[in-house]
């Protein structure tokens, strides 16, 4: 009997990453409607803006339903030229937010940006640094990264100070708009090097082994030009 499995056809769906408790893996509906009620329920304080696109305002249906739209839009563009990973992070099974990844021409400059959101209600448990740590893993170890960015606003300090523990290096201010005003945004670099550096006490942060699933068959198809 043939397989009709989604990932032998999408490659992309078939990813996995995971250490312990924590896992990432493919959002698909199921997962996506769970993760849109975790951003609903609040992502940060009212007065705050972490996102350049403020997402985040609105109702609870309104937050949610714009996760679905951007998620939608997002899961088809996986290829060599462009793609775009958007995971969800669950732990103990629980969703609770999402870690992603980007990049452009991947097949030449091999550089992808790394972004995420986590609950409101499961932040500060160490989450965000273990997710960012499990990411790394799958883009340098699975997908042969060459180098990984980040950014944060400048009035962002805990997006920052997770870059920083896990190895980035400080690579320069720029402005951004962000509701209508220029907003000072601080840039990230990981160049794979460095990671090599940092690799073994990152993944202790894990307090388990890394298991990545899925890697091969999503590489042959990012690095085809």
């Amino acid at each position: 009997m043939p397989s009709h499995a989604v990932e032998d056809l999408w490659p992309a769906a078939g990813i996995r990453a995971r250490a312990g408790d924590l896992e990432l893996r493919w959002i698909d509906d199921d997962l996506l409607v769970d993760l849109a009620r975790v951003a609903g329920r609040g992502i940060h304080d009212a007065d705050r803006m972490p996102f350049a696109t403020p997402w985040t305002r609105g109702t609870p249906d309104e937050v949610a339903r714009s996760v679905l739209a951007y998620q939608w839009d997002v899961r088809s563009q996986v290829g060599s030229a462009r793609w775009v990973l958007e995971l969800g992070v669950l732990v103990d099974g629980v969703p609770v937010g999402v870690q992603g990844a980007s990049a452009k021409e991947w097949s030449v400059l091999r550089s992808a940006e790394t972004g995420s959101w986590l609950g409101k209600e499961h932040q500060g448990r160490g989450i965000g640094t273990r997710m960012r740590v499990l990411m790394l893993e799958l883009l340098f170890d699975g997908l042969g990264a060459q180098e990984a960015t980040s950014g944060a606003f400048a009035d962002n300090p805990a997006s920052a100070a997770v870059s920083r523990a896990v190895g980035y290096l400080d690579n320069g201010v720029l402005s951004h708009p962000r509701e209508g005003a220029a907003v000072a945004h601080r840039n990230f670099l990981l160049p794979r090097e460095r990671w090599l550096e940092v690799r073994e006490r990152n993944l202790a942060r894990l307090g388990a082994d890394v298991e990545l699933f899925g890697t091969e068959r999503l590489r042959a198809v990012l690095d085809a030009s």
